[in-house]
């Protein structure tokens, strides 16, 4: 079921290169590009070539650890470079039922939001789900030592 989903999946063919949209980063696990509907100055999505439906998928594990980290990486690298100075930077990913697409992906935005009322799509709601920052979901799949 997961090969058929992935088939279908419109991340998984901008990261197979089966689409026009243009990439800016690549490499063996992840790809980055613009979001089509930006909500912020500059706003990325920084997505795995493996299909992971979503951050529910993500355990406590090295490997899940690893793969984060190295797409919050590529992302801040990307903000880095294309929005420096006084642009406030976020990272995050939206976590069921609020996410748009199941194919896991790294929002990186440069702040502010475009127009204010799109900053409710990145809000968290607890255990409700909503928007979970980078960083706490890096902690939350830390692997125990």
């Amino acid at each position: 079921m997961v090969a058929n989903s992935a088939l279908s999946c419109v991340f998984c063919q901008i990261a197979r290169s089966s689409t026009s949209t243009t990439l800016l980063y690549n490499d063996e696990r992840v790809v980055a590009f613009r979001d089509i509907n930006p909500s912020t100055f500059r706003h990325y999505l920084v997505v795995p070539v493996e299909h992971i439906p979503t951050v529910k998928d993500l355990k406590r594990r090295t490997e899940d650890h690893l793969l984060v980290s190295h797409m919050l990486n590529v992302g801040q690298t990307l903000l880095q470079r294309d929005a420096p100075g006084p642009w406030i930077h976020r990272f995050g990913f939206h976590q069921p039922p609020m996410n748009s697409v199941n194919h896991l992906h790294l929002h990186c935005l440069a702040l502010p939001f475009i127009p204010r009322w799109k900053r409710l799509k990145y809000l968290s709601l607890g255990s409700l789900g909503g928007f979970i920052e980078a960083d706490k979901l890096l902690e939350k799949i830390k692997p125990s030592t």
